[in-house]
């Protein structure tokens, strides 16, 4: 008889541009409120440097830069998981250390693992070396 693991819960991708003067700050509130979370380990996430690029219009109360002014920003991709039922809280965690007025971010659904490896993201078994 073959059993199924247990379910785990549905994992989502936060995707957040940040200045990278703010990232520190970002991290650490998205880890504190449960994003990154993989086995023992907290906080984890990819983070990669670029540059943002924008314009303030009119109405704009910009962090960096002037209304009517086009703008390019030392900025880091915050690449991170959390559980789907903690959105909400991740993301308001992630607006809260956010210094810009409207942060630009993305998330989306990402697929289970598989049977193959364990609720801590472990491979089940490894497979012998060929």
């Amino acid at each position: 008889m073959t059993t199924e693991p247990p379910a785990r819960a549905e994992q989502h991708c936060l995707v957040v541009y940040v200045p990278a003067t703010a990232a520190e700050a970002v991290l650490k509130a998205l880890g504190d409120a449960g994003a990154g979370r993989a086995g023992h380990y907290s906080h984890v996430a990819f983070v990669s440097r670029g540059t943002g690029r924008f314009t303030p219009l009119p109405g704009a109360r910009p962090t960096i830069g002037e209304v009517g002014t086009p703008e390019e920003v030392d900025e880091v991709r915050i690449e991170t998981l959390y559980p789907a039922a903690e959105r909400e809280r991740v993301l308001r965690a992630m607006a809260g250390a956010h210094p810009y007025e409207v942060p630009a971010f993305a998330t989306f659904p990402v697929h289970d693992r598989g049977p193959s490896f364990d609720e801590q993201g472990r491979l089940r078994s490894r497979p012998d070396p060929a």
